[in-house]
């Protein structure tokens, strides 16, 4: 059995695409590659007040459910991210 990581119940109303969902707010995060999961997930939260983080790391599933409140951010073993975070 996988562990799957833990986050408020999925809200996503009639959106279905990153813009929708952002309702005016940031909805990707390209310059945090690289940042820690601390600093990311500071930002994504202050850039987005309406969505929370799930961290992964390389190698988790994930679900693959599109929500508007949720950001994985993807971190390697040194706790760092690894790819774009962005909504769903």
């Amino acid at each position: 059995m996988f562990h799957l990581p833990r986050y408020p119940p999925c809200v996503s109303g009639s959106c279905t695409d990153l813009e929708c969902c952002a309702g005016g707010y940031k909805y990707m995060w390209p310059e945090l590659v690289g940042e820690t999961g601390e600093k990311a997930k500071m930002t994504i939260e202050k850039e987005n007040p309406n969505v929370g983080v799930a961290f992964l790391r390389s190698g988790d599933r994930r679900i693959e459910d599109f929500c508007c409140n949720r950001v994985f951010v993807y971190l390697n073993s040194h706790g760092t991210v690894t790819r774009s975070p962005k909504i769903g």
